[in-house]
């Protein structure tokens, strides 16, 4: 329980500080990037057993990490490209909903256990999800819903994908160094991007760029590594846990925004908030 609870904090100020990204005017990209590097080096520094680099292609957990690292650096852009068309609500709605994919794999894929009262919760959950999410926004575009789709799609990929590599090709003492590896990975992909951005416009980095970046970095390895512990712990099944986690850090991620950034909260968020409660209540009784 208390590493759901660490990956949940963790998770949240991953919320806060994207949101001060826009108060300070960071470029995310490069932040993104310096970030992975960050989470890659913590990896191996904090990893149970030494592995050398040259070797960690040969461990059974790399194609996994190689899939996820990519995932992680294209559903960045999926999200900007779904904020931009389609507006900040619809982005959020559809990045959190995606816990309904890695819900349906366990179930199906692990013969986990489905009750009325398991149902009734993650119903209830997906419902909060929503009303907790959605926000009264001036301008709300009506851009296409292909965006919004794969962001759905490739959010609930990779906790799944995390899942399965996790249960399949993870050893206890190597959870570190496979979170590192696939921040690794991603960061090459986010470098490969900005040495292509750079050859088109150059710009320099910008110091306040890496120091945002480290400060992103630190949150972001232990949200993976506190996850994936979470998900060993086998008195959990990871339908019920995703479900916990993600509406769990939308409440705290919505009661952060409330107190800290004076965010307006609607009627519909104040009912996402209980039902959210009651949600989480009802899978962790099933």
């Amino acid at each position: 329980m208390i590493f759901l609870l660490l990956s949940i904090l963790f998770s949240t100020g991953l919320f806060v500080i994207f949101k001060y990204f826009g108060i300070y005017k960071i470029d995310v990209l490069k932040a993104i990037f310096v970030n992975y590097i960050v989470a890659f080096s913590m990896g191996f520094l904090l990893a149970e057993r030494q592995i050398p680099i040259s070797e960690i292609y040969l461990q059974p957990w790399f194609p996994g990490a190689l899939v996820l690292g990519a995932l992680f650096i294209s559903i960045f852009f999926v999200m900007a490209m779904t904020a931009q068309k389609n507006g900040v609500s619809v982005t959020s709605i559809a990045g959190k909903m995606s816990v309904v994919v890695p819900v349906l794999f366990g179930i199906f894929l692990y013969n986990e256990s489905v009750t009325i009262l398991k149902v009734l919760g993650i119903v209830i959950a997906l419902i909060a999800v929503y009303l907790s999410s959605v926000k009264e926004e001036k301008t709300q575009n009506s851009g296409t819903l292909l965006f919004p789709i794969l962001l759905f799609i490739g959010s609930g990929a990779i906790d799944t994908l995390i899942k399965y590599v996790q249960v399949n090709h993870v050893a206890d003492q190597d959870v570190s160094i496979f979170s590192g590896s696939l921040f690794g990975i991603a960061a090459i992909f986010g470098g490969l991007i900005l040495t292509i951005k750079a050859i088109r416009k150059r710009s320099s980095f910008g110091l306040k760029n890496i120091v945002a970046g480290v400060v992103l970095g630190v949150p972001n390895y232990f949200s993976i590594v506190f996850l994936i512990k979470a998900l060993q712990n086998k008195n959990f099944e990871s339908s019920t846990l995703f479900t916990v986690n993600n509406v769990a850090i939308v409440i705290v991620s919505t009661l952060v925004g409330l107190l800290l950034f004076k965010e307006k909260f609607s009627l519909k968020n104040k009912i996402g908030v209980v039902l959210a409660i009651l949600g989480i209540v009802l899978v962790t009784i099933a």
